[in-house]
C-alpha cells in the first residue's frame, strides 16, 4: 500500500514483514499442501470468532461474566484477523501485497462510483 507518493508506508512494511515471517514459520512446520491451505482459512474463521468474543465482552452482555474486554482488545483481535488473512492470502497469490493493493483500489473505485464521486484512484507512483 502506498502513501500517495509511491512510498510504502511503515504500517504496510510491518504487516508484510510479519506475514512473511509467519508464512515461513508455518511452511517449515506444517508444509504447504492443500490441507495446510485449508487450515489457514479455518484459522481465519477462528480469529474472527475471537473478535466477536472480545466485542461481546465489551458490552457486558453475559451477566455471569460482565464486562471482560476493552475496545483495545477488540482492535487487537481485528489486527490478528488482518494478519491471519494476509498469511492465508499467500496460499492463493504469488504477490499477496500487490493482490491486496489491487483489490483495495477496486473496492475504493466501487465506493466512489456508488457515492457518485468523480475522484480518480491513482496508480502507484502517480501521486
Amino acid at each position: 500500500m502506498t502513501d500517495g507518493t509511491g512510498a510504502t508506508t511503515d504500517a504496510s512494511q510491518a504487516l508484510w514483514s510479519t506475514v512473511r515471517t509467519s508464512v515461513a514459520w508455518l511452511d517449515a512446520a506444517n508444509g504447504t499442501g492443500e490441507h495446510e491451505r485449508a487450515m489457514r482459512l479455518m484459522k481465519l474463521a477462528e480469529e474472527a470468532g475471537e473478535v466477536m468474543a472480545a466485542y461481546i465482552g465489551t458490552t457486558g452482555q453475559n451477566p455471569r461474566k460482565g464486562v471482560t474486554h476493552t475496545r483495545e482488545d477488540v482492535a487487537a483481535e481485528l489486527c490478528d484477523v488482518i494478519i491471519t488473512a494476509a498469511t492465508a492470502l499467500h496460499g492463493f497469490s504469488d504477490d499477496p501485497a500487490a493482490t491486496l493493493e489491487r483489490h483495495a483500489r477496486r473496492v475504493a473505485a466501487r465506493i466512489d462510483a456508488a457515492r457518485g464521486d468523480a475522484a480518480r484512484i491513482d496508480a502507484p507512483g502517480t501521486g
